[in-house]
């Protein structure tokens, strides 16, 4: 990555142990595609049920050549698997490694066209 990678906390107290595992998983997406720009990290909790645990939500801003931006959100309102935190990272990051392949894929021109 080029710029620094930004994270930031919403409705959720600063926590070290989520900022160094979004950290880790950003590291990795430079694998797919080493030239972003900037990546802009939002985990939110943003439902206070107590009886059923929160759902985290993780929304992530990237900034690819040329003049390209990807975002993912990754909020599942049923999905009970996000009420942890890490599952819910690791699902967003997923997202954004698929999309950040799909994009390279193009770049290099091996996607399909159809013909006419």
């Amino acid at each position: 990555m080029q710029l620094p990678l930004e994270i930031a906390f919403k409705d959720l107290d600063h926590s070290d142990a989520v900022e160094d595992r979004v950290r880790q998983e950003a590291q990795k997406l430079d694998r797919f595609f080493s030239h972003i720009t900037s990546c802009r990290v939002v985990v939110e909790a943003p439902h206070k049920q107590h009886s059923k645990g929160n759902l985290y939500r993780i929304g992530i801003h990237l900034t690819v050549p040329p003049s390209r931006t990807i975002d993912v959100t990754r909020a599942h309102p049923g999905d009970p698997r996000h009420t942890d935190i890490n599952v819910a990272i690791k699902d967003a990051f997923k997202a954004a490694a698929r999309q950040l392949e799909d994009h390279a894929r193009r770049l290099r021109g091996d996607v399909k066209t159809h013909g006419e």
